[in-house]
């Protein structure tokens, strides 16, 4: 055998298999073709991120050929509509950057591939590609043909048939067997019996004991192995290689001692530190299960939609509560929580959200329509086929292309420290064997395995995780919905909060409406009230709620301008309503209001006048905000109401007016360039452009499903009073942070102080690390619990 390696994947090559080829070794002609591929497409630059880091393409003839069925493709793919088509696949081989890096440049290898997007966590790559120029046949085998074979089991797609991985607890349960086992026989060496029977079988005692402990050695740890060799490999020092060595080192100690008769070993140690570390892992998975249920179940954001009833009458109901065969009514920029047959006779439908393709497309009755489409346009009914799949819905608001680059302290110190940790570990250990070597060998095994696994920084490693998952989880109780935990750190470093006006300070409940102008007749209102129908403004659907019950009127054209005003058209005449610009129609009336003006057929009617009702306890969180931060108020709207908020908000809150979309999200852009972390609150709508740029967008519900991306955060309107709380509750987590970081540093100085002076037995530290897992976890619990309630 020649000891050289294969240049794409790293094997050792067989002399009589070796490939040469542009100068370079291979083992096979698959990993010389995979070079090939590269290289023809410019794409050599794979090996610069990290020496043989390929896998050998294996032979897959005909093994894909159920990809072939289109009802099979049809379960496989998240989305498939025209040119489109989107699918995630788990890939196994993922394992380094150059495999995040191939597979983010599929599209440079197959035509008709868009994009992709690798989850390296999930080992998940997102391909969004074209059905017309290639299939999912032909992804996946070229995926084979590089090496990335990805998994695909049909069974993962069948509701009620997912498989759950139950590998960690068989570890568990064998590990605990070989551990109970060992110490039920151990029992005559710890108490020295010298009965004569028990002398004359200890060496069969022992032997039976180390067979014991193979199966807790050879599989339970196998985990530990495989994550520090591949750590080895890539050339990092992470945590399973102190807690690998440890393992290894205490079965070679006690195989020693057997052997030339020195004792019966450390094998119970050895069992017990595998069964109690595999414990601590499993508590952490299930805590972070649970933590993740609690982000997804019931909604992750409250996002509602209109339901409509067998009577006719319309309802506004959660995601959640939506069942097959429920009517839907979307209204222009709604998102369309479901699967489902468009009823209405057309529709637009903008997917942007789900392909990044701004075009709208278009769709006529009985056509499929997919969840994550906005529509554009006239209102449109719709039939669920699936109920919602609040997956589905998390998924795309933590699309990656909404996400914002910001960076995080908390992980920079946690990655500083897990850096440094390990090394320095391992030489302390090191020195430690050294020192007490020459004094007692016993201790010195002792001591080397006891530092190994006592300073195991997981509990360091938790801290933010937990402690910003439990924040994420209670903000959500008290209905502040968070895109993800990032959001946390940043609305802690916050100074200034700008406010949208109508719709956000305001309320879209009923208020007082009075019209100015000319009486509209019955036909008129008809035409008024089904433009209103279609619109998502606040104060179309206030004005929508005032106008008494109406007969439905089919809607030739529907047109909203955002920030100015609706234009609809039916048989029976075209109504205009909107801003007095927008109208092109200038009021008499010289005391500025909030005003709908209203133009039918060409003929100018009058307005509605809206006497704003602003949120309660409006004035008291403005107090307590005005202490700690700089207040702004934006508005779309002219400054009629100056004098009412002047009186109401504190003296140093900056109002400013008549902003449209585009300058609110350029006066947010002065303020970060002055230096300011900007929180900025809307509703979603107009303020999408405002609420992306700020350092942290939050968008108001009133129970409408008017959901954007661009917003970080989705508050429930009736818990607006508490943006202080949330606020200052960010701070605290971020507090909560530091000093469990804290608290997980002493535990590892006094834990190794013991090691190194050999008054901790291995055993004691394998009890005593996951201890320390439960220890930071409940500290961060019961800290942020005490926090939300302070």
């Amino acid at each position: 055998m020649n000891a050289s390696q294969c240049f794409h994947c790293g094997n050792e090559i067989v002399k009589k298999g070796e490939v040469f080829f542009d100068g370079r070794n291979f083992c096979c002609n698959g990993c010389k073709t995979v070079y090939e591929i590269f290289s023809q497409n410019d794409l050599s630059c794979y090996y610069d991120f990290q020496s043989a880091p390929g896998a050998t393409p294996q032979d897959i003839k005909g093994k894909y050929d159920f990809l072939a069925n289109e009802s099979i493709v049809d379960k496989l793919l998240e989305f498939r509509e025209n040119t489109t088509g989107i699918v995630s696949l788990y890939i196994p081989h993922i394992h380094c950057s150059s495999c995040i890096w191939i597979l983010e440049n599929l599209q440079k290898l197959q035509a008709g591939i868009n994009a992709s997007q690798v989850n390296f966590p999930e080992k998940k790559v997102r391909i969004t590609f074209n059905p017309e120029k290639t299939s999912l046949q032909e992804i996946v085998e070229m995926l084979c043909s590089i090496g990335y074979e990805p998994y695909i089991s049909l069974e993962n797609y069948d509701e009620g048939k997912k498989k759950v991985d139950r590998s960690l607890i068989y570890k568990i349960g064998v590990a605990f067997f070989c551990f109970g086992n060992i110490m039920l026989l151990s029992f005559p060496e710890y108490f020295e019996v010298n009965e004569f029977w028990i002398d004359q079988y200890k060496g069969f005692f022992r032997w039976l004991i180390f067979a014991l402990s193979l199966p807790a050695f050879i599989y339970s740890a196998s985990g530990y192995y495989v994550a520090a060799w591949k750590s080895i490999k890539q050339g990092m020092l992470n945590i399973e290689i102190p807690i690998a060595l440890g393992i290894v080192v205490m079965f070679i100690r006690s195989t020693v001692d057997i052997v030339f008769n020195y004792g019966q070993g450390f094998f119970d140690s050895m069992c017990g530190l595998i069964f109690f570390m595999l414990l601590g892992k499993l508590f952490q998975q299930k805590t972070y299960d649970f933590l993740s249920f609690e982000r997804d179940y019931k909604s992750y954001f409250p996002i509602a939609i209109t339901k409509i009833l067998p009577d006719g009458n319309e309802v506004a109901v959660q995601v959640y509560d939506i069942e097959k065969g429920d009517r839907l009514l979307i209204r222009n920029q709604e998102l369309i929580p479901v699967d489902g047959i468009l009823i209405s006779d057309k529709a637009s439908i903008d997917y942007s959200f789900v392909t990044g393709e701004a075009v709208p497309i278009e769709k006529k009755s009985g056509d499929k329509i997919f969840a994550g489409g906005k529509q554009l346009g006239k209102v449109i009914e719709m039939e669920v086929l699936f109920s919602v799949s609040q997956s589905y819905l998390t998924q795309l608001w933590s699309n990656d292309v909404f996400q914002k680059k910001v960076e995080q302290k908390h992980k920079s110190i946690t990655d500083k420290i897990s850096r440094y940790f390990t090394p320095a570990l391992l030489a302390l250990s090191l020195v430690s064997f050294g020192y007490w070597i020459f004094f007692d060998v016993t201790t010195a095994f002792n001591v080397f395995t006891a530092i190994l696994i006592v300073a195991c920084p997981c509990a360091l490693a938790l801290t933010a995780p937990f402690t910003l998952g439990n924040v994420l989880r209670i903000m959500g109780k008290r209905k502040l919905y968070l895109k993800n935990a990032t959001v946390i750190e940043q609305l802690a470093e916050v100074d200034t909060i700008v406010f949208d006006k109508t719709g956000t300070i305001t309320t879209n409940k009923k208020t007082a409406i009075t019209y100015e102008g000319k009486a509209l007749d019955a036909v008129e209102l008809k035409l008024l009230k089904n433009a209103l129908r279609g619109s998502n403004h606040p104060l179309s659907h206030r004005l929508y709620d005032f106008i008494p019950h109406q007969q439905k009127m089919e809607i030739k054209h529907f047109e909203e301008v955002i920030g100015k005003g609706i234009l609809a058209e039916f048989a029976e005449g075209t109504v205009k309503l909107g801003s007095s610009q927008f109208l092109q129609h200038m009021s008499e009336n010289t005391h500025k209001k909030t005003k709908v003006h209203v133009e039918i057929n060409g003929v100018y009617k009058g307005s509605y006048v809206f006497n704003n009702q602003y949120r309660k306890g409006l004035e008291q969180l403005f107090e307590q905000l005005a202490k700690k931060y700089r207040l702004i108020v934006l508005s779309g709207d002219n400054d009629g109401e100056q004098h009412i908020l002047e009186k109401m908000l504190p003296e140093n809150t900056h109002l400013v007016f008549n902003q449209k979309p585009e300058q609110k999200l350029a006066y947010i852009e002065k303020l970060q360039n002055e230096g300011r972390n900007v929180l900025m609150i809307g509703d979603g709508l107009n303020d999408a452009g405002a609420l992306a740029q700020s350092n942290v967008g939050i968008s108001i519900s009133e129970n409408v499903n008017v959901f954007s991306p661009a917003c970080d955060g989705i508050l429930d309107a009736s818990h607006f009073e508490k943006i202080a709380f949330f606020l200052g509750y960010s701070k605290n987590a971020m507090c909560t942070i530091y000093m469990s970081f804290c608290l997980s540093l002493l535990y590892n100085v006094v834990g190794l102080s013991f090691a190194v002076t050999g008054n901790l037995l291995p055993i004691v530290a394998a009890i005593i690390m996951p201890l320390s897992t439960i220890t930071i976890v409940s500290f961060v619990t019961i800290m942020s619990n005490y926090f939300a309630r302070k």
